[in-house]
């Protein structure tokens, strides 16, 4: 490594672990800049300089690597097999191959990441336990893949791991906020081969931190139900949904 590396993130954001993940998989050396999350963010934090010039929406991760910046977490994974090419690498370098790999990135995006969404922002028990139904579903894909081989795109780590972390570092705050249904055994397996791996220890969070993230999540979704109840109550006694009567 020639270049300097930083990543602009927070333990809390997903996304960062993708790239965290990937970093300390690959053995990169780098810096670390705290971005809060727009949902955590103090209200006297000041954002760095850079980052309102070099991330266009305000979001986290972001990457430097020199001068050059990038943010988003799955384009920043692919950038910088590129921009880091002396490091282990974990995109296949054949095409068909690294097709495979961003199928299956496109796919947990979609099939995984929406469903824990459900759960730990859901506020309905019913949409709650639809969203931990679908994540389970999920899941059972993704242990198809791991029946074939040990890691979820080869027979070593690649950018899909890497994807698919934030669902292994969140597993028990999901438990805690209402995914009630089972994880497949090959899953299971495989947790152990990440979290035996070198990336793991940049991603993993301590109890502490779990506990708050439930907290927050748990905090929001009384809230939100307090607020129903009082517009439905409102307006069963005559009055509009901001309390003036009708």
């Amino acid at each position: 490594m020639t270049c300097e590396v930083d990543l602009y993130g927070h333990w809390t954001c997903p996304f960062v672990h993708r790239v965290a993940w990937a970093l300390a998989e690959r053995g990169i050396d780098h810096g670390h800049v705290e971005v809060p999350p727009s949902a955590v963010r103090p209200k006297d934090f000041v954002l760095p300089q850079e980052f309102i010039a070099h991330s266009p929406r305000l979001e986290i991760p972001m990457v430097r690597v020199g001068e050059e910046y990038l943010a988003d977490s799955i384009p920043v994974l692919e950038w910088l097999e590129v921009v880091v090419p002396d490091a282990p690498a974990l995109l296949p370098r054949d095409e068909e191959g690294a097709a495979r790999v961003r199928e299956r990135m496109g796919r947990i995006d979609a099939e995984v990441f929406t469903p824990m969404v459900g759960v730990y922002y859901g506020v309905d028990d019913d949409r709650i336990a639809t969203a931990s139904a679908s994540l389970s579903r999920a899941l059972e894909g993704v242990a198809a893949w791991l029946d074939v081989e040990p890691w979820l795109a080869g027979a070593s780590p690649t950018l899909v791991d890497a994807v698919f972390v934030p669902f292994l570092v969140r597993e028990g705050a999901l438990r805690s906020l209402g995914f009630v249904d089972p994880v497949p055994d090959a899953v299971l397996e495989y947790a152990g081969r990440i979290r035996a791996g070198r990336g793991w220890p940049a991603v993993a969070w301590t109890p502490e931190q779990a506990d708050e993230l439930v907290a927050r999540f748990l905090a929001r979704r009384r809230k939100t139900r307090v607020n129903r109840e009082t517009r439905t109550t409102g307006a069963a006694r005559g009055a509009s949904p901001d309390g003036r009567p009708t």
